[in-house]
């Protein structure tokens, strides 16, 4: 799976270190970060979450 990040729509929230530290991180800034791409299959479910979760809606899945 690919997820993208809307790094512009990005609000700071950390909702997505929170639910998959292993996928998502964030700059200096608190602007989201891709540390996994493609999503490990063992991530799959929290980056999932993670797009759920987001405020600004700034992740979206790419593919499956």
């Amino acid at each position: 799976m690919k997820i993208e990040a809307d790094r512009d729509a990005c609000i700071s929230a950390g909702n997505c270190v929170m639910s998959a530290p292993e996928v998502f991180d964030q700059d200096d800034d608190g602007i989201v970060v891709l540390l996994a791409d493609p999503v490990p299959d063992g991530e799959l479910e929290n980056a999932r979450a993670a797009v759920r979760l987001c405020p600004a809606s700034a992740l979206r899945v790419a593919s499956e």
